[in-house]
């Protein structure tokens, strides 16, 4: 009886403890808070930095892109770079694509692309005037390849009425040679280019992603019509309601002329709003596919059957549309084995108030969206997404992911819509297994800062094994961001030389095991927005000095293997060769 007694006093003084918490909890004001899209003021440093160093660098370009007020759809698409070695010194160099007016364009007026060269010092020289890339046109994207094998790198760039192929002359010059080579994309709005040996004969072949049919004389007026609004504010018409570009598909005939296949292999017979483009051997069978994104439609992945053809299966691989089935805005597009299972999986940037895609390869069968279980997705919404590169950034082994960002209509400004016109990179530090973390404002001052981006390219300026990156910036300067991460650790960087394969090597998968970890990755140049980065293959090695071996997968189906070999340095690997040439670089 007295135990229950006590029990009986117990139960009644934790009803009144309770009942005293629950009245003071509900006197407090009550405030609801949302997350933000941006943390306000981190708790820890990150090991990626970046120093903008645009100005010491000695690039001085203005990106000139129609109106400030983008009236008109082609306002709001400049800003192709290309990141190559034009002179073959071992250097990376830059090309910034410009773009124009309306009125300056009727007039005849030109806003040329700049050419830099590296000086091996962290500067650059303006060496435009004696290049030869004087095209006067309203330019829009680059695409880098050497298209003739004989060991330079030639460009091509997209123009609002074409495209202008253009060769090295392995003087510091360049010619135009489109008439010549056939692929002139005649009246047509090219957007991303790049190259890409599909039926592996040895030559590059070119795709050009096309966007909208436009008549200068009668443009859809500025916020007149059902497809010139957004969120009800009047903004630029389109690309809904407009008449698409069919893409074009040309095909290298190995005698410095190409033949357009676009209609013999059916490609982009619904003439989608073309943005992105990516080759890539998606299923490991050695012949290059290519996954195309598209604006406002559904965005295209062709299986190449190894016989000279494809097949459009995008939808039946789940890299169409989005995880519940609908057309996304595809932007920007980048491949990488970010989880090391040997299988390379897509990126994809996409317009705002939707997530961008992580496309996680199962085996070459299909892809998964893993953008929101890896941490990827969600924080992406409020972002427009154009230039996007997986790269690592630490060299700790694992890619990291990069996204330029900047919203395409002005009006935005004006409004609380919780979006802006310009906006802050996006940074994910890859944490293996699976999970990124956003970390961009830890990542120093730059990258705390808004910018318009459009496109992205990543690459070793300074050959010190450390991966910089290039953003262009709408109506602005670039930036140039220097790789200032402070983590100490290995890395390896790749050069390939193709002899029955492409020179480039494009196409080539490259297999490196170090510190109990294979890495696996494809030569390309072309990727992200309307852009082309540095060739070489680069890989973080962590804490492992050494590297085990290297596996050689050419296009040609010749394998080379190699190793071991010591960490930090350039390789240059030879096709049949199974030997590399040590190259000089810098250490900090």
């Amino acid at each position: 009886m007295r135990k229950c007694k006590l029990l009986s006093i117990v139960i009644a003084l934790l009803i009144i403890c309770t009942a005293v918490y629950i009245t003071a909890a509900r006197s407090q004001p009550q405030t609801r808070t949302k997350r933000p899209a941006t943390p306000a003021k981190p708790t820890a440093a990150s090991s990626i930095s970046f120093l903008d160093v645009t100005r010491s660098a000695g690039i001085d370009f203005h990106l000139t892109c129609g109106s400030l007020e983008k009236r008109y759809i082609m306002e709001t698409m400049c800003g192709g770079v290309a990141v190559f070695d034009y002179d073959n010194d071992g250097w990376m160099d830059i090309l910034l694509v410009n773009g124009s007016t309306l009125e300056d364009l009727r007039a005849g007026k030109c806003h040329p692309s700049k050419l830099y060269r590296n000086n091996h010092d962290g500067t650059f020289t303006d060496v435009t005037a004696k290049s030869g890339l004087n095209h006067c046109g309203w330019g829009f994207g680059a695409a880098v390849g050497d298209y003739d094998n004989d060991g330079w790198e030639d460009v091509y760039i997209t123009y609002l009425d074409g495209g202008v192929l253009f060769h090295n002359n392995r003087d510091g010059t360049f010619t135009d040679v489109t008439a010549k080579a056939g692929v002139g994309n005649p009246g047509r709005w090219g957007t991303s280019a790049a190259f890409g040996d599909y039926d592996n004969d040895g030559y590059l072949d070119l795709y050009v992603a096309n966007y909208v049919d436009l008549d200068l004389d009668h443009l859809p007026e500025f916020g007149q019509g059902p497809f010139c609004s957004y969120r009800g504010i009047p903004v630029s018409c389109g690309p809904r309601g407009l008449k698409g570009g069919r893409d074009r598909l040309y095909h290298n005939n190995g005698d410095g002329t190409f033949t357009d296949v676009t209609e013999k292999l059916n490609i982009d017979p619904g003439s989608y709003y073309g943005l992105g483009v990516l080759w890539l051997d998606y299923d490991l069978d050695g012949c290059l596919d290519l996954y195309v994104a598209n604006d406002s439609s559904p965005s295209l992945l062709y299986h190449n059957n190894c016989k000279g053809g494809f097949t459009e299966v995008g939808a039946e691989a789940g890299v169409a549309y989005s995880a519940d089935g609908r057309e996304q805005a595809g932007m920007g597009i980048d491949s990488a084995d970010y989880d090391h299972d040997g299988w390379p999986d897509i990126v994809k940037t996409n317009f705002s108030d939707d997530s961008n895609n992580l496309y996680h390869n199962d085996h070459g069968r299909e892809f998964t969206d893993m953008a929101g279980p890896a941490g990827f997705g969600p924080i992406s919404i409020p972002f427009l997404g154009f230039g996007v590169r997986i790269v690592d950034l630490d060299n700790d082994g694992w890619p990291d992911i990069f996204v330029a960002n900047g919203h395409v209509n002005p009006q935005v400004d004006q409004h609380s819509f919780g979006v802006t016109y310009a906006e802050r990179p996006l940074v994910f530090h890859n944490l293996t297994g699976g999970k990124f973390e956003e970390i961009g404002p830890r990542g120093g001052a730059p990258l705390a800062r808004r910018y318009v981006g459009r496109g992205l390219a990543s690459a070793d300026f300074l050959n010190d094994g450390h991966e910089d990156l290039l953003i262009t910036v709408l109506d602005g300067s670039p930036v140039l961001l220097r790789n200032q991460s402070t983590k100490k650790a290995h890395w390896l960087r790749v050069k390939l030389i193709g002899t029955q394969s492409n020179r480039d090597g494009f196409g080539t998968r490259v297999e490196v095991k170090a510190g109990g970890i294979t890495q696996t990755a494809e030569a390309r140049a072309n990727s992200s927005f309307e852009s082309a980065g540095d060739p070489r293959l680069h890989f973080g090695l962590g804490e492992a000095g050494r590297v085990d071996s290297i596996v050689v997968r050419w296009s040609s189906g010749k394998v080379d293997t190699i190793g071991p070999e010591s960490a930090d340095q350039e390789l240059v690997i030879r096709e049949g060769r199974g030997s590399t040439e040590s190259l000089p670089t810098k250490h900090r």
